[in-house]
Formats: structure tokens, sequence, C-alpha cells
């Protein structure tokens, strides 16, 4: 594909695509039962096939190397890579948050690194969270010391999404007074293999290595890598948050959807499949992917129409816990003594640990409900309260 075409022309050419079984497709299946490290290299191969092939363009500026388009033809094209068995790559994940704030905020990097991480080259991390702030960004302790040409950066982060296999990280830091809150923020962007960086993978229940503590010890960036103005980060998260929340929650969609009918069908092989009880779980799991895939959609809209979505994208978030772990709690239940035991349930074990994070990380789940009480609905404190926890108000 080389020029754009209208949202429905290109899901049908990229379904047709991918129908056809292209040979260079055909290695990337049956991705669920590799270790996390070789999945993420799978995830580039992915995505510098369909990069190469041009379906992965749309939905990108040209300044990036891509067709033109909005979000919905990146949605489209996680729906898509979903639906004929495949996945969506690791790299996509970081790369729908930190992609349109770079872009916006710091086109000279943009236009120098962005088609590398796009087109599965690169992979980037995500350096928020901290030992003592992770859902309160405003408190991180990362210092940025101002040197001639650039920063001296120290402290540490956790819970960095693949970033011990990350080529660059996005890291918020302090570059004001320590009281300064999110007044002092400011965003560097470093180069993961800089000196005095050490990356320490961090393992989860399920045995996967998929995130990191890092140290930054005297690691100097020049001025040149810094994205936006000085202490202008706390503005850039709260405009990639929104990409975070919404973006992130339709490729989840499209990947719980696929598990799902997967899901069907592991049942319609044992003969479960016409059991009322095993129909009445499944169904309550496709509700809440349809709830969360109709929010989406919603929401990637607005974006698109380059619409401020803001703390409404709060409620894609909790939508979004409520599918994932619906949908694991589903398979648990319907799979049985098997869940635990079979080594061909192994990637759904592993998948539910995760699921357990899922109202947790990226803001728990009381913290977007408290958002969206405080500042969408405009509720009274004590009912803000009770919607916060989920209580009758």
């Amino acid at each position: 594909m080389t020029a754009p075409t209208s949202l429905e022309e290109y899901r049908v050419e990229l379904r047709d695509w991918l129908s056809s079984d292209p040979a260079a497709l055909r290695d990337l299946r049956g991705w669920a039962e590799l270790e996390h490290e070789r999945y993420v290299a799978l995830g580039q191969e992915l995505s510098a096939i369909t990069w190469e092939r041009g379906f992965k363009r749309f939905g990108w500026p040209v300044e990036v190397g891509g067709l033109g388009g909005g979000p919905r033809y990146r949605a489209v094209y996680y729906d898509e890579l979903c639906a004929a068995g495949l996945f969506v790559p690791e790299g996509d994940f970081s790369g729908e948050v930190l992609g349109p704030a770079v872009i916006r905020y710091a086109p000279a990097l943009a236009a120098e690194y962005g088609a590398a991480m796009l087109s599965g080259r690169e992979l980037w991390g995500q350096g928020f969270s901290e030992p003592e702030a992770g859902s309160d960004l405003a408190a991180l302790r990362t210092r940025a010391t101002p040197t001639e040409g650039g920063y001296l950066v120290n402290g540490q982060k956790v819970w960095t999404s693949n970033g011990h296999l990350a080529d660059r990280l996005f890291t918020l830091v302090r570059t004001g007074p320590a009281d300064s809150r999110h007044r002092g923020i400011s965003v560097l962007f470093i180069d993961a293999d800089s000196p005095g960086v050490l990356r320490r993978p961090l393992e989860f229940a399920s045995g996967a290595h998929e995130m990191c503590e890092t140290f930054f010890d005297d690691v100097t960036v020049p001025t040149a890598r810094r994205i936006g103005a000085e202490n202008e980060g706390w503005a850039i998260a709260m405009f990639l948050l929104q990409f975070e929340r919404a973006m992130y929650s339709a490729q989840r969609q499209a990947w719980l959807l696929a598990r799902l009918r997967e899901l069907a069908a592991q049942l319609r092989r044992t003969g479960q499949s016409g059991d009322p009880a095993a129909a009445d779980v499944l169904g309550r799991a496709w509700l809440a992917v349809s709830l969360l895939r109709t929010k989406s959609a919603q929401t990637v809209a607005r974006l698109d129409a380059g619409e401020t979505v803001g703390p409404a994208a709060s409620a894609d978030k909790v939508l979004l816990a409520a599918a994932e772990q619906g949908v694991l709690d589903a398979a648990r239940e319907l799979l049985g003594a098997g869940f635990d035991a079979l080594d061909e349930n192994a990637s759904w074990r592993a998948q539910w640990w995760y699921s357990r994070a899922s109202s947790i990380y990226g803001g728990s789940a009381e913290i977007q409900r408290t958002i969206l009480a405080d500042r969408v609905l405009g509720l009274p404190p004590e009912q803000a309260r009770a919607a916060r926890i989920g209580a009758p108000s």
C-alpha cells in the first residue's frame, strides 16, 4: 500500500492480505508458548514486515515515515492482526503511548528515531514510576541537574515495561526544586546503553521478565534529547496518558476478543460448548469485552478528530481491567482442573497471572474512579467516595 485509502478499504485490504497467509508471517504464529524475550523479538519482526508492506505506515504522519491517516487506522491494524491469529507487538504498546508525544513535543527527535521504533528496529521504554512515586508521578525524585550542554541524571525507576530490552528510555526527571511537584518535571530521551544506566529485570508471578528497575548514576544526557521545554514534563505526561488509556485499551480489546474466540473453540473441542453454565460464563466475558470495545472505539474516534480526551479516558482503563480479568477468569473457570495442570494451558495460566495486575498498573481502578467522579461527573464528596470504592451511592 502506498497511498491513504478509506478506513474500510484499508481494513478489507489488510484483512485479505492477512488471510492469504503470507509466507513471511507463518513463523510468527504460535507466539503464546514463547518466552517473553523471544515474543518481543517476534513482534519486532512482525512490525518490520507490515511496515515494509505499507500497512503499518497508515495512521502515522509522513514526518516519521508514515502514510497519513489517524489513530483509527492504527486501531483497525491491531484489530485485524489479532483476528488473523497474530498479536499486537510489544513495541506498539509503548509506541502508542510515547510516539504521539515525541511527534508533538520533539519533532526533530521524532524525525530521527520515530521510523526506527515503528518499524521494529528499535524498542522504546517508559521511565515513569519510581519506588515511592507510582501512581503519584508528581512525587518522583529522579533528578536531572543542568550541566554545560545537557543534564546529569541520578535516580531510580521501577516497573518499566520492557525497559531491560529497550534501546531508548522516555524518562520523567525532576529539574525543579525538590518540592516543585508537577511544576518541576521534564522529559529526557535517554539512550539505554548510556554509561551509568543499569537495568535489572523483574520476574512476574508467571515467570516472565517483562519489566525492570532502572538505575541512573551520573548519566549524561544532551539538551537536544529533552522532549519539550524544561519543566514542561507534567503537561507532556498528561497529553500522552490519554493515548495510554485509549489506544492501549483498543489494542488489548482486540487481543481479548481473539482470546475469547480461542477459548470458545477450545470448549467446542472438549464438548463443553453446549453447557448452559459455560455459555453464561462466556457471555459475561463477551459482554465485558464488548463494553470495552465500544468505549475504546469512541475514544479513539475523539483522538482521531484531534480532541483532547483528558480525564474521561479513565473510563477506558476501568473497563479494560474488568474485561481483562473477566476473560481470564472465564478461562480459569471453564478449563477446570486442566487450567492448572495441562501444558496446553500454560499460556492461559501466564495470562491469568498477568491479568491480576490490570486493575493496578497504569493507575489503579480506585484512582481511575476518583478521577471520573471528581473531574468528569463532578460528584459531591460522599458520592465520589462511593464511586471510588464501588459501593452504591
